[in-house]
């Protein structure tokens, strides 16, 4: 691992060649099976439910029964995330071509909203471990299969390719040192940051 201010960062992520490739897996992220939605931010719940009267246009039937019935999240102060719907699919899904994308992204994207989406689905398929120091992962999915098959063809590394949500989550001074980081790990340059040392 290394660390950058108070976050550590697994080596292997340095690595790691990766460009989501949504007519493959087919938004398979916001779909996976096991009941629990995206990790949410505690910050995040005033902003999904700023944001609900403006996306619930976007969703399904279904969907919008499930949140009438469960409300807009789950979980305890810490500990927030998205309902799903029969234990799969997030219930901000909407669907376009039978590729599952998130609704409040469609908002943003159609200039609706100012939030983007939840900053796990952000940096997915990094993940962020919040307990003690924050620890940042590489999280492999079977279904992102095809994303690493892309990023290697592409010549994409996944420090590129999730500069966007890494500047958002981190800021431009602190995606920098991660740049180099990553590129000096590639390189096979000995690393010492002022931040924090190389760590076994």
């Amino acid at each position: 691992m290394y660390v950058i201010q108070e976050t550590t960062v697994d080596k292997p992520i340095s690595g790691i060649k990766f460009a989501c490739d949504l007519n493959a897996c087919k938004g398979a992220c916001c779909t996976l099976p096991g009941g629990r939605g995206a990790p949410l931010l505690d910050s995040e719940i005033a902003e999904i439910q700023k944001a609900f009267p403006l996306v619930h246009k976007y969703l399904s039937a279904e969907h919008l029964n499930r949140i009438k019935e469960n409300g807009l999240y789950e979980g305890t102060d810490g500990d927030y995330s998205t309902p799903c719907y029969k234990n799969r699919a997030c219930v901000f899904v909407t669907y376009e071509g039978g590729i599952a994308k998130c609704s409040f992204e469609k908002a943003f994207l159609e200039g609706e909203i100012s939030w983007r989406k939840p900053i796990s689905c952000h940096l997915f398929p990094i993940r962020v471990d919040h307990r003690g120091q924050e620890h940042i992962r590489f999280e492999f999915i079977s279904e992102c299969a095809s994303a690493l098959d892309k990023g290697d063809l592409e010549d994409i590394y996944l420090s590129d390719f999730l500069k966007e949500s890494l500047v958002r989550a981190y800021g431009e001074q602190w995606y920098n040192r991660f740049l180099g980081l990553c590129e000096s790990v590639r390189s096979g340059q000995i690393i010492r940051e002022e931040s924090g040392p190389w760590l076994p």
